[in-house]
């Protein structure tokens, strides 16, 4: 995702932006990084580019929001592998809105870019480069930071809460940090999100999601939390060697089952990734309506859970704790 200003003939991006969950999900109820961590350089020029020309074609004076999606590159890759993706990926564009958007404060805050400013004075007739900006990717600063959603969803009788293209979010946190492990453990602590030291977790993960879960089910173990998993997924994590214990996925089939655990306190967090259709949003819905009005942490996106699993890996080391300007002065580094 990118937030830009354009004066008709000169495009300033104070930076890419790159979301955790796949297409598919809002982008207010997406977790955003900056900078665009597992991007390649052509797919952060194709991005540039692809922004300066729309903007400039539009004739756009102003703020300009635009989101990309990239596709090729065959399985997902984690944002905590740097630079890892392959070349042989396209980059299409989303939508583009000739406007701010809620990422606007998120992105100056971070880059010190201020961009409502900018904006402003670009209408009234002042050029990027008259303000005294170069055109194009600004530098990227030396730190990480992560938007992170926040829900109100105990307070939404009713409602269900997994992500999808309808946003559902009432508010963002942010976290930053030097590195990426450390910006996303603030960030899910910011928002209700983070997975309690030692707990169980239940796990009830659709089969589009299987072969790619068993990596951050292993981890979740590696960390010391006991499982508790509906039958498919329990299959799944027993066919690999790891520790789980079945419980009943449907109320009428007996006790204890997903709604039990979750109510009695026995479940730090919850995992259940939903495919969209309507038959398995009904099954889980009992799942994420118990979590949401316990208050426990749920995760209907593999990409979002995985996230929040990469940060228990270093616990309360993958962070350190310093004033905003002392992460923005740190010395800038090459652009995206």
């Amino acid at each position: 995702e990118v937030d830009a200003v354009c004066d008709g003939e000169n495009v300033l991006i104070p930076g890419i932006m790159q979301h955790i969950e796949r297409a598919g999900v809002h982008s207010g109820d997406s977790m955003a990084v900056y900078p665009a961590l597992s991007l390649t350089g052509t797919e952060v020029d194709t991005i540039v580019d692809y922004t300066r020309r729309i903007g400039v074609a539009l004739g756009i004076r102003g703020l300009m929001n635009i989101q990309f999606v990239i596709t090729g590159r065959g399985a997902y890759r984690s944002l905590a592998d740097k630079g890892s993706a392959e070349a042989d990926s396209e980059v299409y564009i989303i939508e583009v809105n000739p406007r701010s958007s809620r990422t606007i404060p998120f992105i100056s805050k971070v880059t010190r870019v201020p961009m409502i400013e900018i904006g402003v004075n670009v209408m009234r007739g002042k050029s990027i480069v008259e303000q005294g900006y170069s055109p194009g990717l600004a530098p990227r600063r030396d730190l990480v930071a992560v938007k992170a959603p926040v829900f109100s969803m105990s307070k939404l009788v009713g409602v269900d809460t997994f992500l999808g293209p309808e946003m559902k979010s009432t508010g963002e946190v942010m976290g930053i940090d030097t590195e990426y492990q450390g910006a996303i453990a603030k960030a899910l602590i910011g928002a209700g999100l983070s997975i309690p030291e030692g707990s169980s977790v239940l796990l009830s993960i659709a089969d589009s999601d299987k072969a790619t879960a068993l990596p951050f089910v292993r981890s979740l173990v590696e960390s010391g939390h006991p499982l508790y998993a509906t039958a498919g997924t329990a299959e799944l994590i027993k066919s690999a060697g790891l520790p789980v214990e079945s419980i009943e996925k449907r109320l009428s089939e007996g006790h204890p089952n997903v709604v039990d655990i979750i109510q009695d306190g026995s479940i730090g967090a919850v995992v259940n990734t939903v495919t969209g259709d309507r038959s398995t949003l009904q099954d889980g819905f009992h799942i994420r309506r118990a979590a949401a009005e316990r208050r426990v942490p749920i995760f209907t996106s593999i990409d979002t859970a995985r996230a929040a699993v990469e940060s228990l890996a270093r616990g309360e080391a993958a962070y350190n704790v310093m004033r905003l300007d002392e992460y923005l002065d740190h010395q800038e580094g090459d652009a995206d």
